[in-house]
């Protein structure tokens, strides 16, 4: 079972999901407001149009059918009810013939041929908008029918920008309010790096006094005739050169480090070496490589950091017994890789995501920071890629780190398939 962070400073981060939804679910509450009170308007705005629209028809039928003031009722219609009206109208016959048209995009000046087009065009859009309005046609005398005409329209230009402004407007607000979320969240990423910087320099500090006092004994310990057995003063002199070590990676953290040509093989045989005799005797620990030289550029104890994270994992994934397997290859594309299997009980499919995260862990004590510093060193410092090549429950996993080769050994000896 997975962990929760003992970080406080995490536990905020891992734990907002709520609070996430709501705002989010917030969020959506206003925009379907939004569009839901706009189309209200909308709906309002076409009736109005219709309106209008029907109007004129009423107008255009009683100057039709009334000879006598049908001059009068026309120049009424056009001049005085309609002369602000931006609704696009094309008035046509029976047939389809365009008989007149208002507050179309039409240039008086085109070709006989472009206008039917575009007077055509017009109205199969305004056809699949609305229905037409119906003009009825009479004589004045008997009142007979003696033919129909159709008015065409569509929206205005005011109705479609309102139809188009919440949509607009919904549009800003998300850009800006994306823009916003990633200023907020660089600005928690860099004060949370500020704060693990700070921690990690004042550790190094801290471990700097007690360091050389033991630097000190070890010297003491090594002149002195009366012991017997060497072999614990060595043991304890590599614990004191790895206390060195571990301060100088706490005292990288937060600078620029220096890459260097080093031989990743060499380097991953350093910590292998170190490891073995401080492990379960029945966890065996190898190293497969086709040649005792592969050059990378790299810093080499940030480096040899992943690599003893990676190996500790492992460990605690197997238990008491298992077999720890290095792989250092050249890769194509100036690529070397370092593969870091085990034999342990593997990472369910659902968490591969999440192993790099700060706080994760399956383990009951831990910070779940080792994978995330691992990643932050190869990806940030390196240039590279750490990623979990495979892995199967019950089966073991294999994490795979690609750094850059350097140039002139990367054309050394054969180039095998990773």
């Amino acid at each position: 079972m997975s962990k929760k962070s003992s970080i406080p400073g995490l536990a905020f981060y891992q734990n907002n999901t709520a609070a996430k939804w709501i705002v989010l679910g917030v969020a959506v509450l206003i925009s379907g407001g939004s569009i839901y009170y706009t189309k209200i308007l909308v709906d309002q705005l076409k009736g109005r149009e219709r309106q209008q629209v029907q109007l004129y028809a009423k107008a255009i039928e009683y100057t039709a059918n009334e000879d006598d003031t049908g001059g009068d009722v026309n120049f009424i219609a056009q001049e005085i009810l309609f002369q602000n009206n931006s609704i696009p109208i094309i008035l046509a016959d029976e047939k389809g013939n365009v008989l007149s048209y208002r507050n179309l995009d039409l240039v008086e000046t085109w070709p006989t041929k472009r206008k039917d087009a575009f007077l055509a065009d017009a109205m199969e859009t305004m056809k699949t908008t609305y229905e037409p309005i119906t003009v009825t046609l009479r004589d004045s005398q008997t009142g007979e029918v003696f033919g129909v005409q159709y008015i065409y329209y569509k929206n205005s230009f005011l109705l479609i920008q309102l139809i188009a402004y919440p949509y607009i407007q919904l549009s800003v607000i998300a850009i800006f309010a994306f823009i916003s979320y990633l200023a907020f969240s660089y600005s928690k990423a860099a004060e949370q790096n500020r704060v693990w910087v700070g921690l990690a320099k004042e550790t190094a500090h801290q471990l700097g006094t007690p360091l050389s006092s033991l630097m000190a004994w070890v010297e003491v310990l090594r002149e002195d005739p009366t012991i017997n057995q060497r072999g614990i003063v060595e043991e304890l002199e590599k614990d004191v050169y790895k206390l060195r070590i571990v301060t100088e990676r706490f005292s990288s953290i937060g600078s620029v480090p220096t890459l260097k040509r080093e031989n990743i093989v060499s380097l991953v045989n350093n910590v292998v070496n170190y490891l073995r005799p401080r492990v379960s005797a029945k966890i065996r620990i190898e190293v497969f490589t086709l040649s005792d030289r592969i050059d990378a550029d790299v810093h080499a104890p940030l480096f040899e950091w992943v690599i003893e994270n990676l190996c500790k994992n492992a460990v605690d994934a197997m238990g008491n017994s298992g077999t720890i397997a290095i792989k250092v290859l050249r890769g194509n594309e100036g690529k070397v890789f370092i593969d870091v299997s085990d034999t342990g009980k593997g990472i369910p499919r659902s968490k591969i995501s999440m192993v790099f995260r700060p706080g994760f862990t399956t383990k009951k004590r831990g910070w779940g920071l080792g994978l995330a510093l691992a990643r932050r060193i190869i990806d940030t410092y390196h240039n590279g890629k750490i990623f979990v090549k495979s892995s199967e429950e019950s089966q073991g996993t294999t994490f795979r780190i690609v750094l850059n080769a350097a140039p002139e050994s990367f054309v050394q000896g054969p180039l095998p398939t990773a």
